[in-house]
């Protein structure tokens, strides 16, 4: 089963290694990885998506929260939660392509952010699945590039993960 595990920990070097490290001594593998500074710059928050039965991520929580720089550990989908993901794309959009590039773009609610004589960068968010469809939604010759950031997730409603 697919989880989002959201880490809050001290912005110091090294940190993330550890992390990181944990995950790879143990033989778990994290499909995505994001990290960046909070509002308070002595913090940053890491998401972390995996794969593991309920029994593995509870372990890889035991773990995590053994590590001296993590500050809390939250499962993100053991509740309700908003997932979101970037996605950069550049394609190839020369004669009837371009028009049926920008349609997808428009029918996937993403903007068209650079555009030049044969290529459109298209800029798309949402969750993971979205950003899949649109892949499968397209021409897999015209991609010329993609970058992605991974998900980043966060509690709905009141739920917060603060110190």
């Amino acid at each position: 089963m697919r989880h989002i595990v959201s880490i809050l920990l001290e912005n110091e070097p090294g940190a993330l290694s550890r992390v990181v490290g944990l995950f790879s001594a143990r033989g778990y593998n994290i499909e995505t990885l994001t990290v960046a500074p909070t509002e308070d710059p002595s913090l940053s928050r890491m998401t972390v998506v995996t794969a593991g039965s309920d029994d593995v991520i509870e372990q890889i929580t035991k773990h995590l929260n053994r590590l001296i720089e993590v500050v809390k550990v939250v499962d993100l989908t053991e509740g309700e939660f908003t997932e979101r993901e970037l996605m950069l794309i550049k394609v190839r959009a020369t004669g009837r392509e371009r028009d049926e590039m920008k349609r997808m773009a428009d029918i996937f609610r993403g903007r068209i952010i650079d555009v030049t004589e044969r290529t459109y960068t298209i800029e798309l968010t949402g969750n993971t699945a979205k950003i899949d469809a649109f892949i499968r939604a397209i021409d897999r010759a015209s991609i010329l590039e993609t970058v992605r950031t991974g998900s980043s997730g966060i509690g709905r409603g009141e739920k917060v993960l603060r110190v």
